[in-house]
């Protein structure tokens, strides 16, 4: 199978690629970077050094190739996880996986690719009792920042699920962790841990969904195949704040995290900080491991 994937070389696109390659497929991956290209190169992928802000560009990339799908994974976050960096790049971000994923899949369309998946998001579901399933409304009404991030996955989800030429598959990942990402050993988050910068805000009990990178994309290739449609990608241990943190802090050998008051938080993080910690809700894997065998490791900290 010939697959084209923008965001090729980043946390999730390396290890897709791994595993692309591994299984046969003819994988070309889209890149801005000379250096990353060559990351590319080594893994035996045709990169393809491209502007996905350029329709024409992407149009012509997307006839010359003729993929069978197209797999969009782009973003544009900081390295830094901090409220003001993720305020920062939020513009960016939103910019290149609206403008740059709808160039995609007008080419994609255009050119005859039979199937688009999407990069969603899992932990942005709705306040509300119990694990949210796949139908459960997103938080459209959360804090700023979330809210305006809600509609843009939503817009990426619907793009991707109304086309009538070709098939459409959502992921909604949980928060990332592993290799090249901030919830790793020597990354940001886990140095913000290190230095009592990551606090837990107020009780807690906002419910974080985790999924290691290696196992998101396994889902994605398991996607190729599997019935159009919008899945959680997120692993078997949605977890309170006050609990993941914790044990992570255990986890890297770093002290306790520090607990500030929501008002506190408001004051230092910001609302979206705030949300992040008391009000995120869990999501439910049922469907992915039913219909995409996904079969999701526990949460390295957790397991200890």
């Amino acid at each position: 199978m010939k697959i084209l994937i923008a965001g090729s070389s980043g946390a999730i696109g390396q290890p897709l690629v791994d595993l692309l390659i591994s299984e046969g497929h003819d994988v070309y991956g889209i890149t801005q970077s000379k250096e990353r290209a060559k990351i590319l190169e080594a893994k035996k992928a045709k990169p393809l050094i491209l502007d996905v802000l350029d329709g024409e560009a992407v149009l012509n990339t997307v006839k010359n190739i003729r993929p069978d799908v197209v797999i969009d994974m782009l973003t544009r976050l900081p390295k830094e996880y901090t409220p003001e960096s993720m305020r920062q790049y939020a513009e960016i971000d939103a910019k290149l996986r609206l403008e740059g994923g709808a160039h995609l899949h007008k080419a994609a369309e255009t050119c005859g690719v039979s199937r688009f998946i999407a990069q969603s998001s899992a932990f942005w579901y709705a306040p509300g009792h119990g694990l949210a399933d796949e139908k459960t409304p997103l938080a459209f009404e959360a804090s700023p920042g979330i809210a305006s991030g809600v509609q843009v996955y939503d817009q990426i989800e619907q793009r991707a699920l109304r086309s009538k030429k070709m098939e459409g598959v959502a992921l909604r990942f949980g928060f990332f962790y592993g290799p090249r990402t901030w919830f790793y050993p020597g990354e940001d988050v886990a140095n913000q841990i290190q230095q009592q910068k990551f606090p837990i805000i107020g009780k807690g009990e906002g419910i974080w969904n985790f999924v290691h990178i290696e196992d998101a994309a396994k889902a994605v290739v398991s996607a190729l195949k599997s019935q159009p449609g919008i899945y959680n990608i997120v692993n078997d241990q949605p977890s309170a704040m006050s609990r993941w943190l914790p044990a992570f802090a255990k986890y890297l050998k770093a002290p306790l995290p520090l607990t500030i008051s929501e008002a506190e938080g408001l004051k230092t993080s910001g609302a979206d900080s705030v949300y992040y910690a008391t009000k995120l809700r869990a999501a439910s894997n049922t469907k992915a491991k039913h219909e995409l065998q996904f079969k999701p490791r526990p949460l390295e900290w957790l397991s200890v």
